[in-house]
């Protein structure tokens, strides 16, 4: 199908909807659709809110595509260095294991990177392990740590997870069509949005080898409370992790 003109309208549809990135979503809609008849419904889903990467089916993330299901959390961007810093920390041949790993990116990325490590994946939606296991991902039914086999204890290198970690009565400052399309359980923390981070910072030193890092995402309020957690728990040499603009995004720290 032709394409200048195509995507000059496309463009102006999704800018008219409130598409921030209007040009860039309209490549990617006339390059996924098959007709012009697909590309209409395509840019009438995208009006709603509905996540791109749901109509295209993929996203990029740290260079690879991961397949991303109706349903499933979006990778973000923002989580790129937390996936890029779990490559640094494993081993050629280590182990890895990934809680709530939504589509299975940073799993994949690991994959991707160390092809002869050991990497496993756990979530407790159904539509989220199938779309990990879409990605390559060994990834379990079950909670947390849960689904993990016993052989792992004290073997991980690195456990990585980004958890649920809005606090409940942030959600609503969250962008329009992530609230109305996301799975709730993929963004609820709780109070204080730290429900599931203490979790895994308490399951973590089970698993955990001696010098092995646990990585978390989080958010910029949460990282001196989770790092008291973590030393609670065990765990030392505690960093946080900062982006671009110097907001924390991440916390880790080292089984003793």
């Amino acid at each position: 199908m032709p394409t200048s003109p195509l995507l000059g309208d496309v463009a102006s549809r999704l800018a008219a909807a409130g598409c921030v990135a209007p040009a860039e979503e309209a490549v990617a809609l006339v390059d996924a659709a098959v007709d012009p008849t697909e590309l209409d419904a395509f840019v009438t889903r995208r009006a709603t809110g509905e996540p791109l990467a749901w109509i295209v089916g993929h996203v990029m993330f740290c260079g690879i595509r991961v397949a991303v299901h109706p349903g499933v959390s979006v990778p973000r961007w923002q989580t790129e260095p937390l996936a890029r810093r779990a490559v640094a920390l494993l081993p050629v041949d280590g182990t890895a294991v990934d809680p709530c790993p939504g589509a299975g990116a940073i799993a994949a990325v690991l994959q991707a990177a160390r092809p002869q490590s050991t990497v496993l994946a756990t979530d407790v939606d159904p539509a989220a392990v199938a779309c990990a296991r879409a990605n390559g991902v060994d990834a379990r039914l079950g909670d947390l740590d849960g689904p993990l086999p016993a052989a792992l204890l004290g073997t991980v290198d690195v456990m990585s997870a980004v958890v649920p970690y809005v606090p409940t009565d942030e959600l609503r400052f969250l962008p329009r069509d992530v609230l109305a399309f996301e799975p709730r359980s993929a963004l609820d923390g709780g109070e204080q949005g730290r429900r599931y981070l203490e979790r895994v910072v308490r399951a973590s030193t089970r698993w955990l080898r001696p010098g092995g890092v646990l990585l978390l995402e989080l958010g910029g309020e949460q990282a001196a409370a989770v790092a008291v957690d973590m030393a609670a728990a065990g765990l030392a040499d505690i960093a946080v992790l900062h982006d671009e603009d110097g907001d924390a995004r991440g916390i880790e720290g080292r089984r003793r």
